[in-house]
């Protein structure tokens, strides 16, 4: 049976997840502060991204980002290892995106991916320390140049 704390910290770990989502899809950069630690550490690497601090990340979103007009994220089936003030977890993303190439043609395409997470309790709640995204598939994914690098 779950504790009332355990209740508790897996609302608190879903909501944070969620918000980390709704932070991205909104381009609202400045949310993210909110979802992970001051000094975090984030690798998108595998899906042809960035990897380093917070900070970094941070300021390299937006320039990642600029060149899809859509983009939506969808997390499910988190498992969550929960032990005391830190947590580890795995979350499914689905993320369909609309790629825009130079012509002004659109293209959707598909990434499925694992996040791997490691959370503490902070005081001012759960946070992202470290996350990783694990690469498992891509659908109809256009050519283009690689994200920009920080």
């Amino acid at each position: 049976m779950l504790s009332l704390q355990e209740i508790s910290d897996r609302l608190e770990i879903d909501d944070l997840l969620a918000r980390y989502c709704h932070a991205i899809d909104s381009r609202d950069w400045d949310a993210l502060d909110a979802v992970f630690t001051p000094d975090a550490r984030i690798d998108y690497s595998e899906t042809g991204g960035a990897a380093g601090s917070y900070p970094e990340i941070k300021a390299w979103l937006p320039r990642a980002l600029e060149r899809f007009p859509a983009y939506q994220h969808m997390i499910a089936t988190t498992r969550l290892e929960l032990e005391g003030d830190a947590a580890r977890a795995r979350t499914i993303l689905f993320n369909p995106m609309v790629h825009r190439d130079e012509a002004g043609r659109e293209q959707v395409f598909f990434i499925g991916l694992w996040y791997r997470d490691r959370l503490v309790r902070t005081d001012a709640g759960w946070r992202i320390a470290e996350r990783h995204e694990e690469m498992t598939y891509a659908h109809n994914v256009p050519a283009m140049s690689p994200a920009p690098g920080l």
